[in-house]
């Protein structure tokens, strides 16, 4: 079956504001440690970025949890059952919130332990402390977006989520700045300012997303049954649970992979944490454009087996390919013909930033690669296929990843850490790709719900 122009119509409207948002949110992050380096220094960015795998450690359980939801939504929506999308929804916040509340709970108790752990630099304990403390604790805000938003998208909702995190950024590129300059008569608060901003403006932004969705009478809107609903539902929880664990075990996956490495580049120094920190938020705007794709890939798939037109799969993932290589390529492209500006952003010092253009160099041209293996697992995963994907990018990240990085960091310094990064890419689109198609597009798939 060929692609067909309707199809590519349908995928890019559906596309085009979930990348949006997905950049937007990545956009807000970059600006403010933009604002960090540029209005406090270095140091400031250093102990922000030593926080950035542990919050991918615990989002990632929430990430795996909204995977699940989305799917089973997104299957549920396109069998024209509004009442089950209502009951999946319930169960995904109840479960959620348990879960945000455990983490908030020991953030509070052992931000200083984990921060030690980290193998922080001396010079940035101290702030690097408070900033994960307060990001912990207002775990529970941050979950509940991000649920509502990609439950959103499985019933086909690409704008509602834009136009939250437009508001959330725009409070929060506020917000931030005046904490850390004092505006408005505000206390001047230093590091922990961009982790304040991101409080008021998640606050802020669940407030009118509650009466946005109540007044145009959203089917996720926050009723008497979407609120019943707010329980862990014994017949759904299994199968929730069955798709969003082994997404949440490859966020782990990821993030565990992303403290070791973060522990090596630790050992280089402050500096060298910076330009971490500074690469980090370049690459992520560029993988946004990927996962939105991969993103799109299982919502639409999902979509069409709860239509029972599985066949179009194909098709979706086709379109996927050709959107990764045009969007996330030309983003590459950007980034290499203007690495130096854009590093300039974050980073002042002439010693730091040219070891980031370095590894930025490094390391770019990979995110092609790796924006392709997630649309084959992201196809996969539409029908409740998780187990054998995963399998494939634990290999990749743990039998691959991990040892090439603590080997070349020995051989060649800090690069080699970055060195590990496309190795790895490159092993998972391989297998990702011979599973799918050697082996699963020839099995029937069937709705699970």
């Amino acid at each position: 079956m060929s692609t067909s122009p309707p199809l590519r119509k349908t995928f890019a409207i559906f596309l085009a504001p979930m990348m949006l948002s997905n950049i937007l949110q990545s956009l807000f992050g970059t600006i403010n440690n933009v604002y960090l380096g540029q209005m406090i220094g270095v140091d400031a960015l250093a102990a922000v970025s030593v926080f950035f795998p542990v919050m991918f450690f615990f989002m990632a359980f929430v990430m795996g949890l909204s995977s699940g939801a989305t799917v089973l939504i997104g299957q549920a929506w396109g069998a024209g059952r509004p009442e089950q999308v209502k009951a999946i929804a319930g169960t995904t916040l109840a479960v959620g919130l348990l879960l945000a509340a455990a983490i908030a709970l020991f953030g509070g108790l052992f931000a200083d332990d984990l921060v030690i752990a980290l193998a922080t630099p001396p010079d940035i304990m101290g702030p690097a402390t408070s900033y994960a403390r307060i990001m912990m604790v207002s775990m529970p805000l941050i979950f509940v977006f991000m649920l509502m938003t990609a439950m959103l998208r499985g019933v086909g909702d690409a704008v509602t989520p834009l136009v939250a995190l437009v508001i959330s950024a725009a409070i929060g590129l506020v917000a931030t700045p005046a904490l850390i300059l004092g505006w408005f008569g505000l206390p001047r608060l230093g590091i922990v300012s961009a982790a304040c901003g991101s409080v008021v403006s998640s606050v802020l932004t669940l407030v009118w997303l509650a009466f946005h969705l109540r007044r145009r009478k959203h089917v996720l809107r926050l009723g008497s049954t979407l609120a019943r609903a707010m329980r862990p539902d014994l017949a759904l929880l299994p199968t929730l649970l069955r798709l969003g664990i082994p997404a949440a075990i490859g966020m782990v996956v990821m993030s565990v992979a992303e403290l070791v490495l973060l522990g090596l580049v630790n050992g280089f120094g402050s500096d060298a944490t910076a330009a971490y920190g500074a690469v980090n938020q370049i690459m992520s705007c560029v993988q946004f454009p990927a996962l939105s794709i991969a993103i799109s890939v299982s919502i639409l798939g999902a979509q069409a087996i709860g239509r029972n037109e599985a066949r179009q799969i194909g098709a979706i993932v086709r379109t996927g390919i050709e959107m990764n290589l045009a969007l996330t390529g030309a983003l590459v492209v950007l980034g290499y013909l203007f690495s130096r500006s854009v590093i300039g952003f974050f980073i002042t010092d002439a010693a730091v930033l040219a070891l980031a253009q370095n590894l930025l160099h490094i390391v770019l041209w990979s995110a092609v690669l790796f924006g392709m293996a997630t649309v084959f697992s992201a196809a996969m995963r539409a029908s409740g296929t998780v187990w054998l994907p995963l399998l494939i990018s634990t290999f990749a990240i743990m039998g691959i990843e991990v040892p090439s990085a603590i080997a070349l960091s020995r051989m060649i310094g800090v690069e080699g850490v970055w060195a590990a990064y496309p190795i790895t890419f490159s092993a998972m689109f391989i297998l990702q790709m011979g599973y799918y198609l050697l082996v699963w597009r020839k099995r029937a798939v069937r709705r699970l719900i």
